[in-house]
């Protein structure tokens, strides 16, 4: 069975693609968007049983230990399954809406699917080297993405987001490289040496020194696909230009997926040099995150990359969060990448929306009276934001509220003040914008929006029904956040 449920949930993408491949993907009813939207449901079904069955049963591994389900890959399958389903699901109207070409339409499918694929490979790797792959693998499928329109704005974010995470990725290579030697003089074999749960376990053997530079550059080049300083000048160009339910992929699920190698990183630094190391580092990369992001947020007139830069204030919470490292802070942060997911990926449909009706204009000048011309946009666009803001019922607020905690506990109560004054200016900037679209004046006569149809704006309402049913009812969860918690190695 445990074999069965992983490689299920490789295939079900990968089937996913083949489908839009041959049929094409062109209207809502179509075959191919039909498998697709099916094909992500059947993940986030098969991602419920995994993570059922990994919390009765324990840690399972599959393929020589390439591919290891355990209650951290599970929760994160979950969180991918969920928000792919989301953006699978408003895929369909973005199609039908504005590319009616089938060669575009099949092309996005694919690329979609892979996509979806990679991620899912990355969070239920079980050897760096596979870790390493599919995250790369990430970014080849989404420069295709990003440059989907074919503009020159969006060719130019996709070359910047190729090059940028590239050498990214290539630093976080040379840091498994030097794990890899690391692990070799400490006495363990070939198949051992990048398998990550062969390394925590032999982790107080390796070469401090050593090890320490190897972690440092892998937290760099996997933290530049979180989004984290100081490789993050990829992340509004690319976040902005991509279509909208691709960019709800990458805000929503890809940055976490990313920052889930880093926790993975982090449970063999923790025992090998001792906490502090990673612990002084991520503190720095969180506070630089977080202040570059407020600081940007306070002038930004477009609305795309102000939630992309909204994403980078979320990842530098996650940093701070995981270098408390209790158990309590853990279990909040991956709270958090499931909150944020949600909020961001129903933020991002719905500037879709707003984007088509502006006429592909994306800057905030541009809207106005949004709640008044077009109420159920406005009104789950506003609610989208309202929970990235941290406003309860939202599962934001939880996930805050335990961050904060658990880091005055661990001793870390002047970062976490400094954090939140920076949270709270980036707070007033998302505010001001999002009034400013919702309720502002119109420049010239206000003319209804054409409504937002029922198709459309179903997946925007069960995001947000999601979002707050985490918010109130954490114990279906709990467990499984707990014992993610504990893989990390958190105490």
């Amino acid at each position: 069975m445990d074999t069965v449920l992983i490689f299920t949930a490789i295939a079900l993408p990968l089937v996913a693609a083949a489908v839009c491949g041959i049929a094409g993907w062109r209207s809502t009813v179509g075959v191919a968007g039909a498998s697709a939207v099916g094909a992500a449901g059947l993940l986030l079904a098969d991602a419920l049983v995994l993570a059922v069955h990994v919390t009765r049963t324990g840690p399972v591994t599959v393929a020589g230990g390439l591919l290891r389900a355990d209650a951290l890959s599970a929760w994160m399958l979950l969180v991918v399954a969920t928000i792919a389903a989301l953006a699978c699901w408003a895929s369909l109207d973005y199609l039908a809406a504005g590319h009616p070409s089938r060669h575009g339409a099949r092309r996005y499918g694919v690329l979609f699917q892979l996509f979806v694929a990679a991620m899912t490979v990355a969070v239920l790797a079980g050897n760096l080297g596979v870790l390493w792959v599919a995250v790369e693998a990430t970014t080849i499928v989404t420069a295709f993405l990003v440059s989907h329109r074919r503009t020159r704005t969006a060719l130019e974010a996709a070359w910047k987001y190729v090059v940028i995470c590239s050498a990214a990725i290539a630093i976080a290579f040379l840091g498994i490289v030097l794990i890899y030697y690391a692990a070799r003089h400490a006495g363990l074999d070939s198949h051992q040496a990048l398998d990550w749960a062969a390394l925590t376990a032999h982790a107080d053997r390796l070469d401090p020194a050593v090890t320490k530079i190897a972690i440092g550059l892998a937290v760099l080049g996997f933290g530049a696909k979180a989004g984290l300083v100081p490789l993050h000048a990829w992340l509004p160009d690319a976040h902005s230009q991509a279509p909208a339910p691709v960019s709800a992929l990458m805000s929503g699920v890809l940055l976490s997926v990313a920052f889930a190698a880093v926790l993975r990183f982090k449970a063999i630094a923790d025992v090998a040099v001792g906490p502090a190391f990673l612990r002084t580092m991520l503190l720095i990369l969180a506070l630089a995150t977080l202040a570059v992001a407020a600081v940007l947020l306070l002038g930004q007139r477009d609305y795309k990359r102000m939630l992309a830069y909204s994403s980078m204030e979320h990842l530098g919470l996650m940093a701070l969060g995981a270098a408390a490292g209790t158990r309590l802070a853990i279990a909040a942060v991956l709270l958090h990448v499931a909150g944020h997911g949600l909020a961001k990926t129903v933020a991002f449909l719905g500037a879709g929306h707003i984007l088509h009706l502006h006429g592909g204009s994306s800057q905030v000048t541009a809207v106005r009276g949004l709640a008044a011309r077009t109420p159920l946009l406005g009104g789950l666009f506003g609610l989208a934001m309202l929970a990235l803001l941290g406003f309860p019922p939202a599962a934001v607020f939880a996930s805050e509220l335990g961050i904060a905690v658990a880091g005055g506990a661990a001793g870390l109560g002047w970062a976490v003040a400094v954090a939140f004054a920076l949270v709270l200016l980036a707070f007033i900037a998302l505010i001001t914008r999002t009034g400013t679209m919702l309720l502002g004046t119109p420049a010239g006569p206000a003319e209804p929006a054409p409504p937002l149809g029922v198709a459309a704006a179903a997946p925007l309402v069960a995001g947000l029904v999601l979002l707050a049913a985490l918010g109130t009812a954490r114990w279906p969860v709990e467990h499984l956040l707990t014992a993610a918690a504990a893989v990390v190695g958190a105490s």
